[in-house]
């Protein structure tokens, strides 16, 4: 009775006692686990390790290998060098002893013939050049004649050929423009009040407009420039409808901006149509007034495209140098688009070359185009001929008119020429000289006086004149203010 009761007294001793067996043998267990998984990873870390070792020793093997290559490879290397010496040494060897073989039989044979080596070559050429002199005369002879014969032909067939390159499109200049009228009713519109509108349309073009004619308008001017802005301003004005002086003098400002764009364009364009790129801007905007400019009634930028294409065809005909032709061409009339300087288009055209550094064989070729200077390379002598053959065809100018512009741009620069003058215009061929002067310095006395010395200056410088020349000075005071509202 009494365990029983000890049982019933401690209830509690018997749930701790299987509670603890439970846990040791979960400890048992946990225990044999990580037994297991220990050896498990040992056997793996064993094994890893049996892998490395066994990389390393065929690495080692490999290297190993290599390294003997390399070695086998020194080794026959170094053998054959060593050969090549031994050959390079045979060969001086032997090349010495043919040195001292030769020397001793050339020495026998001066000994026996008593003549020295100089002397017997010597000998041997002059007997084979009288045996040649003959039959070489005799070919001398004969290609000069052949040469002498087919020379002219030759030439001519070039020079044909060379011709096909060049344009044939030539216009006649008259100096005038004429503008179609949608009706007689723009004529009044032109003209304005007390003739304000054409005055003003003159005075900022600097050309003469003739009325005259019915359906048209006639714009004469000896400077193409003038009058191609004159043309363009008044197709213009009678588009818009505005025709009054302050708008006649923006359309003509802002149709002057855009005519020297054009001009550089025709500049750029003629370059490349000859192959000639990287130009100076300078040059380029210079080659550009050709277009508005013409000699002996031949445009210029025509004359020098087909000039420039004639003269690279005879270059390469003739082996030559290409590009100084090329340029000489292009180039050779430069001068007479430039007109803030005094000389000869060939003085102005070699100093403006000079001044962009381009070769001296193309200047040559500028400076000896009409003959000035001589010929200095057969490039020039291209240049000339390629300019005269443009130049003096059939068809290609019609009449003279470099003496006329010459003569109009003098009466324009002698009154240019005097103090407070702003700008001058030769009008109706040169008979008409309108000058424009600044209001702020010349006062109307003043205007009367210098009306006279422009006068003396004409009467001086032209001592022969078809007919008079009318001076105009007009001196114009404008006062302008605006109202900000």
């Amino acid at each position: 009775m009494l365990p029983k009761l000890f049982q019933n007294l401690f209830p509690n001793k018997k749930r701790k006692e299987e509670e603890l067996t439970r846990v040791k043998q979960e400890a048992k267990e946990i225990i044999l686990k990580a037994n297991e998984d220990a050896l498990r990873l040992k056997q793996e870390a064993e094994q890893d390790a049996r892998k490395a070792v066994s990389e390393a020793l065929n690495a080692e093997k490999r290297l190993s290998t290599k390294e003997q290559q390399l070695y086998e490879k020194e080794t026959a290397v170094t053998k054959e060098k060593a050969a090549l010496e031994r050959e390079k040494q045979q060969l001086e060897t032997l090349k010495k002893d043919l040195e001292e073989k030769r020397d001793a039989t050339l020495q026998k044979l001066e000994k026996v013939a008593q003549l020295t080596k100089d002397q017997a070559r010597n000998l041997l050429l002059q007997g084979w050049e009288d045996k040649l002199r003959a039959d070489i005369a005799k070919r001398i002879k004969q290609s000069e004649e052949e040469i002498k014969t087919t020379v002219d032909e030759r030439a001519k067939a070039i020079l044909v050929d060379s011709m096909r390159y060049g344009a044939t499109d030539y216009v006649a200049e008259y100096t005038l423009s004429v503008i179609n009228l949608p009706s007689d009713d723009y004529k009044g519109r032109i003209i304005g009040k007390d003739g304000r509108n054409i005055r003003s349309f003159e005075l900022a073009t600097g050309v003469d407009v003739d009325l005259e004619e019915e359906g048209v308008i006639r714009l004469s001017s000896f400077d193409s420039v003038r009058r191609e802005i004159a043309r363009l301003s008044l197709e213009r004005l009678i588009k818009d409808g505005r025709i009054q002086p302050p708008r006649i003098e923006e359309i003509v400002n802002k149709t002057k901006e855009e005519v020297d764009k054009m001009i550089y364009k025709a500049g750029e364009e003629l370059c490349h149509k000859v192959g000639v790129f990287n130009m100076p801007t300078d040059l380029v905007r210079l080659l550009g007034r050709f277009k508005y400019r013409y000699s002996y009634g031949q445009n210029m930028i025509l004359h020098t495209l087909e000039e420039t294409r004639i003269g690279i065809a005879l270059a390469n005909e003739l082996k030559v140098d290409v590009n100084a032709v090329k340029l000489g061409c292009l180039l050779h009339d430069i001068g007479k688009v430039i007109n803030d300087k005094e000389g000869s288009h060939i003085d102005l055209g070699v100093e403006l070359l000079k001044k962009y550094r381009l070769p001296q064989k193309v200047v040559d070729c500028v400076a000896s185009h009409h003959e000035d200077v001589p010929f200095t390379s057969t490039e020039a002598v291209i240049v000339y001929i390629a300019d005269a053959v443009s130049g003096g065809r059939p068809g290609a100018r019609h009449e003279d008119l470099e003496e006329y512009l010459k003569r109009i741009k003098t009466i324009e620069e002698i009154a240019k020429s005097k103090k407070g003058v702003r700008e001058a215009y030769a009008l109706q061929a040169g008979r008409e000289l309108r000058v424009i002067v600044k209001p702020d310095e010349i006062s109307d006395d003043e205007a009367v006086v210098i009306a006279a010395k422009i006068k003396e200056d004409l009467e001086q410088k032209f001592d022969v004149f078809p007919g008079q020349i009318k001076i105009t000075i007009i001196r114009e005071y404008r006062a302008e203010s605006v109202a900000r509202i």
